[in-house]
């Protein structure tokens, strides 16, 4: 097939393509590389797909997704058989600061890629939303049953309205529309605001680890193979078009960020200095996703557990960086 990933030199872009051009399939890459986070990261990403043994089959247009006329002329260019929307203003914390960013990215930008899918008549849009959406639900595990109508940020609210949007789409214009939301995603080539990054870098220097609302977290951590494994298996799936489906994809297992962060120290080698802070604005206490949907549908089953990927992590980091 060929297939459009944007944010294709993000975490997990980076590693779908690779999968996807493992199975054969064109990739057309799109990434606006934007200073979010270090740009040098984001690089060394594309030089890894272009590395691959099937890298003929890959190419990356460096646009932004929220500009209409080079999306227009990108759905064009190609007669994409899937989309797969991973491009997107990124984090919680950020959207609390940068609130224009995400309305540009993710509502503008996510409009964009819905137009280009309805004019050129792609079968099927595959697109990430967030756990995030479920806000302070208190039902746990997350089940896509639950009502996500309280988002806590605005990140979250977005991604919401990216699922309605994408509803809409699907019902008027006979679009399959496949929502996506992610829990936790962590692993070698991960993204630096994210905790598993920054506790890594904190520790290697000696420098205190901020742990919100006094360490009582819980994280449903999903290691990034398992991630790109289920979605290579949605991307390729035979289904009706004019279907509309949201799935959660985590690992389905509660951990205690105290316990993540004992699992980096031995991986690292290095003690973690602990300064304990209270609950930020636009956090949750805990998330852990109900799988049963995504293991019933497409055969979903997540096979690293938090101990094997934080060793993984620790390798790749400390290579990486060459420490």
């Amino acid at each position: 097939m060929q297939i459009l990933i944007t944010g294709a030199a993000g975490f997990i872009g980076a590693d779908l393509s690779q999968r996807l051009l493992s199975h054969g399939h064109e990739i057309i890459g799109v990434d606006n590389f934007n200073d979010y986070y270090d740009v040098a990261l984001k690089q060394a990403r594309v030089e890894q797909i272009n590395k691959h043994k099937n890298a003929s089959k890959f190419s990356m247009n460096e646009l932004n997704i929220e500009n209409r006329a080079q999306m227009s002329s990108l759905f064009e260019r190609y007669k994409f058989d899937v989309v797969v929307n991973l491009a997107a203003q990124a984090g919680v914390r950020y959207s609390i600061e940068n609130p224009q960013s995400y309305i540009d990215s993710n509502l503008v930008g996510f409009g964009n890629i819905l137009e280009g899918c309805r004019q050129s008549k792609v079968a099927h849009l595959v697109y990430a939303s967030s756990s995030s959406v479920y806000g302070a639900n208190e039902n746990f595990p997350f089940s896509e049953s639950d009502r996500v109508d309280n988002p806590v940020s605005l990140y979250a609210a977005t991604k919401k309205a990216n699922e309605l949007m994408a509803h809409s789409y699907a019902h008027l214009y006979n679009i399959r529309c496949t929502g996506l939301r992610f829990f936790t995603v962590y692993g070698p080539w991960g993204r630096p605001d994210m905790a598993p990054f920054r506790f890594a870098s904190r520790m290697l220097k000696g420098e205190e680890i901020p742990v919100y609302n006094n360490g009582n977290m819980i994280r449903d951590f999903t290691y990034i193979d398992d991630i790109t494994q289920g979605v290579v298996k949605i991307v390729e799936s035979p289904q009706a078009s004019n279907s509309y489906k949201v799935y959660n994809i985590g690992r389905g297992e509660q951990v205690q960020l105290m316990e993540f962060i004992e699992y980096m120290s031995q991986h690292l080698g290095v003690p973690a200095k602990i300064n304990m802070m209270p609950m930020q604005d636009g956090d949750v206490p805990r998330t852990m996703a109900n799988t049963d949907d995504l293991q019933r549908d497409f055969g979903y089953q997540p096979s690293v557990s938090v101990n094997q990927g934080v060793e993984r992590f620790a390798r790749w980091y400390k290579e990486f960086y060459r420490l």
